[in-house]
């Protein structure tokens, strides 16, 4: 059983607790700690303290209990709650019993002791069931009852049960429904949302999401409103739901000035800064971080905001900025009791401290962080929290591995790598693995180091939900905290692996293989924010006996590249070449292909990236008589297309058929094998200017061609409306659809999307208008879309990254194949290639890349359009049979 770290909503009988979202600042996941001069151990001492008191009376220990846990000193909470459970057993006081142990339940949660948790909940269940067996109803049990199933249902997500959590969660919104309360109604809604979100249901959980959102807004203004369009708020952005997330936290503000409410205002405000730096509106998030520093805000949340504010600061060099902040921050450091959120924030304090070495004393500095991190995991100790300790430990274990101390590095990883395990957070494990191997790697330790990355890469892989989800207590930075992780135990498998015994050297390809697949779908799920792919498909070996599928994968200073021949073993092959240097070349081909610059002005970086790529293997192509490649492109390459690659005599198009795949599975396809193929086509297009964007007088050519060659249902101009797509595609099956209209693909899903007459389509709205849940049953019950086409899209200008988008809306649209550009062509040559696509592809036996090929030809031998800008940039993603 491993434990998952959701946002969980709970509702107690006296006080709302948000049970895992501790509202810490931003917590980077290596976990570095921040101070500068003046951060004294003396002052260690707090000066707030909380006593355990004999008393005699249970009901006040329940009450201190609860002063403990705002506090967050969890360990102590828990040990005056039991000895209140104990003291109403005596009394037979089933009802206060039964809260006793709701506490224990989240407390215990909270200290990741969850088969503690599980007896609690079940003791609070027992002491309920009690009760009633003994005729002693009162007025507050059915909502204790509620309660308690809402707890429940936060054990069960969280160690793995999801969908038994969302029954749970439902029998609880019935118990508040048949009270008539408002609040644990919503707060149960955003938890099955949540659940819905972890078993990959995403439409059903943003139309649960929409459902809250739409049930508050017809309630009168209140605190309570503004409260729980807060926690809305803040849920819409665990699941990636930005820009609704600002609008929900935005009216929550209005709410709570509108009532001078100035503590609702300073946290609402804190909430908003987080949204917006996720956006990516850093100054905006700078100045809500610092409007939330009102008096009224709470001790713990003004330091979070500015923690946030320093790390932002750090992060956009902003270096003098950052050191004035310093004093302040220590200064409320000191000011409150140990505990859990305290201790997260010396280590994220000393995160932003080590990124400000360059200008602070850098012996200094690496005192004054060890001295934070040592203070902070005698803090957690003393609050036998298990989890906080982890943080810290493994933080000090980082800085003596920037210290290169290796021995005591390795030493304080693998303490805080056996709570992570002990307390089964695997959130945290990961880290560690990682860590460990990069101590173990510097230290030589090949062997046991890529053992290390492969536990690091094993347990991201069971962390899918929750990395692209938000982990309540961490903000994984992908490209600085994931991603590393799979290229560099790459980099450990292929280092000398030609040198190795021939089995061993094959296990080593064949995990490479595997890891560069998992990066993949980790990046496109990082696009989503959400978990990819669900459905279970078939090998590529399985598929194609005459296709090579070549991985690419770019590592420090080498461009790797993995070979996959049918029924052959896999072979690998590299070239040294730094990073700066590859960027160059790629950046290079990419700018020779606009049409400015004459065809052989394309040859030298065409041929030089074919040399990286292609001309180790050219032989072996030959011999096993290859008629297309399948390429698994990484990084800059995705940008490229690979048919303009050049051997020196002639183009890659125009020896093989070409594909594109983000992994190695994919959807089985068809082959026609009669004249008509059965193709049922929806063309949609724009040939008008439209919401900013140029026309396309060649859309309507276009689609008038392809009407020509197969069944179409056509919807052009006016009649391209979101809703009229979404009508036709959900009430009648098509095997292709095509859309030719202005389109974006980005490295961000927000700015990823389709033009129609009245609106845009974004990614992640695909999956609702071509397979999703709105669909009629006959539609929905037939094959997926065989090809969706693409015609008139285009890569986000400077952004090196964003073919990632085309993966995306490939993998989102749910199709067997997509055809796409990776920039607009002048579409009357787009009409042209379209039209002997379909041509090609409406005869029996021609696979998808075939009839591609075979159209791209079709321009590259015409006089008007043989430069490679209007023929390469056509790329077919996924299946190409």
């Amino acid at each position: 059983m491993k434990p998952h770290r959701h946002l969980v909503l709970a509702l107690l009988t006296f006080l709302l607790v948000i049970t895992v979202l501790p509202a810490t600042a931003e917590l980077n996941s290596k976990f570095k700690i921040p101070l500068t001069n003046g951060y004294a151990v003396q002052n260690s001492k707090s000066t707030i303290s909380y006593e355990i008191q004999n008393t005699n009376s249970p009901v006040a220990l329940l009450e201190q209990g609860k002063q403990l846990y705002d506090a967050g000193r969890f360990a102590e909470a828990a040990q005056v709650w039991e000895k209140a459970a104990v003291a109403f057993e005596q009394t037979r006081e089933r009802q206060n019993q039964a809260i006793s142990y709701n506490y224990l339940a989240i407390v215990y949660q909270d200290l990741g002791q969850w088969e503690t948790a599980q007896k609690a909940i079940r003791n609070a269940i027992a002491s309920l069931n009690a009760q009633a067996i003994n005729l002693l109803p009162t007025t507050d049990a059915p909502l204790l009852y509620a309660q308690v199933l809402n707890t429940q249902g936060s054990i069960e997500l969280n160690t793995g049960h999801t969908e038994t959590a969302l029954e749970t969660w439902k029998q609880a919104e019935k118990r508040y429904r048949s009270l008539k309360d408002v609040t644990g109604i919503v707060l149960c809604q955003i938890n099955q949302a949540q659940a819905l979100q972890t078993l990959g249901l995403y439409r059903r959980a943003r139309s649960m999401l929409e459902q809250v959102n739409q049930d508050l807004a017809a309630l009168p203004d209140s605190l309570l409103k503004a409260r729980e369009l807060r926690s809305l708020g803040v849920t819409l952005q665990v699941v990636g739901d930005l820009q609704q997330s600002q609008t929900v936290l935005t009216e929550s503000l209005i709410i709570a000035k509108r009532l001078n409410s100035a503590s609702d205002i300073g946290e609402t405000l804190f909430r908003l800064g987080n949204t917006v730096r996720a956006i990516g509106d850093f100054q905006a998030a700078l100045e809500f971080y610092q409007q939330a520093l009102i008096p009224a805000t709470s001790p713990r949340t003004q330091l979070e905001a500015q923690l946030n504010q320093l790390s932002l600061l750090v992060r956009t060099k902003q270096q003098q900025a950052a050191l004035s902040l310093l004093p302040q921050i220590q200064a409320r450091l000191f000011n409150l009791s140990p505990s859990r959120a305290v201790v997260y924030a010396q280590v994220n304090l000393a995160e932003s401290l080590t990124k400000l070495s360059r200008v602070i004393d850098k012996e200094q500095n690496i005192k004054d962080i060890s001295q934070i991190l040592v203070r902070a995991v005698q803090q957690a100790r003393e609050l036998k929290d298990s989890r906080a300790e982890s943080y810290a430990l493994g933080q000090l274990g980082h800085l003596y591995e920037q210290t290169q101390q290796w021995s005591e590095a390795l030493s304080l990883t693998q303490q805080a790598l056996v709570l992570a395990q002990k307390i089964q957070a695997t959130d945290i494990a990961a880290t560690w693995y990682w860590q460990q191997g990069r101590i173990l790697k510097a230290q030589g330790n090949t062997t046991a180091a890529t053992a290390a990355y492969d536990q690091a890469v094993n347990t991201l892989q069971t962390l899918r939900q929750d990395l692209v989800a938000v982990n309540p207590d961490v903000q994984f930075s992908f490209r600085d905290e994931v991603e590393p992780v799979y290229r560099q135990l790459v980099q450990l498998l292929l280092q000398n692996v030609d040198s190795l015994p021939e089995t061993t050297k094959q296990q080593h390809l064949q995990r490479s293989r595997e890891v560069i697949e998992a990066l993949q779908l980790a990046e496109l799920e990082n696009f989503f924010r959400e978990a990819c792919l669900t459905h279970k498909p078939r090998p590529i070996e399985t598929i194609d006996s005459t296709a090579a599928v070549i991985y690419s994968i770019v590592l420090d200073q080498r461009l790797e590249v993995v070979l996959s021949l049918p029924g052959q073993p896999l072979q690998h092959y590299g070239t040294e070449v730094s990073p700066q240097e590859a960027a160059r070349v790629f950046a290079q081909l990419r700018q020779s292909l606009n049409p400015v610059f004459l065809p052989n002005e394309v040859l030298p970086p065409a041929q030089q990236v074919y040399d990286w790529l292609l001309r180790p293997i050219s032989a072996e192509l030959e011999r096993h008589s290859i008629k297309t490649l399948v390429f698994v492109l990484d990084d800059f390459l995705r940008n490229l297309p690979m048919a303009v690659l050049h051997d020196g005599k002639q183009y890659l198009v125009e020896r093989y058929n070409i594909a594109l795949t983000p992994g190695l599975q994919l959807l089985e396809s068809r082959v026609c094998t009669d004249a008509t193929c059965g193709i049922s086509t929806l063309a949609a297009g724009l040939s008008q200017a439209r919401g900013g964007f140029s026309a396309l007088p060649g859309v309507e050519t276009e689609i008038q061609q392809i009407a020509a060659k197969v069944s179409t249902k056509v919807l052009l101009n006016e009649k391209f409306t979101r809703s009229n797509f979404l009508e036709r595609v959900e009430n009648q099956p098509f095997s292709v659809v095509h859309v030719a209209t202005h389109g974006q693909f980005s490295s961000k899903a927000e700015d990823t999307f389709l033009l129609t007459w009245d609106d845009r389509i974004h990614v992640k709205d695909l999956d609702r208008l071509l397979t999703g849940e709105d669909k009629s049953p006959a539609v929905r019950d037939q094959k997926p879309i065989e090809l969706l086409i693409l015609s008139a899209c285009q890569t986000a200008k400077g952004d090196t990254r964003a073919a990632l988008g085309l993966a995306g809306v490939a993998v989102r649209s749910g199709a067997r194949s997509t055809l796409a550009t990776l920039w607009s062509v002048q579409d009357l040559s787009t009409a042209q290639l379209m039209a002997e696509f379909y041509h090609r592809f409406t005869q029996p036996g021609v696979t998808k890349a075939e009839a591609l090929r075979y159209s791209q030809l079709s321009l590259l031998n015409s006089p008007q359009y043989n430069h490679p800008y209007y023929w390469s940039p056509f790329v077919l993603v996924g299946n190409w049979r």
